[in-house]
């Protein structure tokens, strides 16, 4: 049984590292994302399906959540919605082939962090999912202290 969430793992030096789920049915994007996150603080965590995503994401939350626009078993709508019923959701970051003007004001207008248009750009993607995390951090931070003033 694991003793640590997906929220911060360690890998195998023992350096906590934050949790990133990249959820895609191609595999180019998983190859991608790994290469793209190798040497960094992210550990990656990779499926291929909304129902895969569900289970990882009620069993254990990641920081951040890549999720493809369309899924073979749904979309990003429906990732979108298993992340807000969690007491602290990831930060949700969409990428699509067809990222026009009108996804990326969905995106944002429903909850989403940003909208990355494939093909992925290396800088692009990680200074994505690193303002991800700060943001989700930020409001973590601010729900305590609130929570202290109150």
């Amino acid at each position: 049984m694991r003793s640590m969430t997906l929220d911060q793992e360690r890998d195998r030096e023992g350096v906590t590292r934050d949790a990133l789920l990249v959820v895609s049915s191609f595999e180019e994007v998983h190859t991608y994302m790994g290469r793209v996150f190798a040497e960094s603080h992210w550990m990656l965590h990779g499926v291929r399906t909304r129902a895969r995503a569900t289970l990882l994401v009620h069993e254990n939350s990641p920081q951040v959540v890549v999720c493809e626009r369309e899924l073979p078993d749904g979309n990003w709508k429906d990732i979108r919605d298993e992340l807000i019923r969690l007491a602290d959701p990831p930060t949700l970051i969409v990428i699509s082939r067809l990222a026009d003007e009108s996804l990326w004001v969905e995106v944002l207008s429903l909850g989403g962090f940003d909208l990355l248009a494939k093909p992925l750009a290396e800088k692009e993607v990680q200074q994505a999912v690193d303002s991800a995390l700060r943001h989700r951090n930020g409001k973590r931070e601010q729900a305590m202290r609130d929570q202290e003033a109150a």
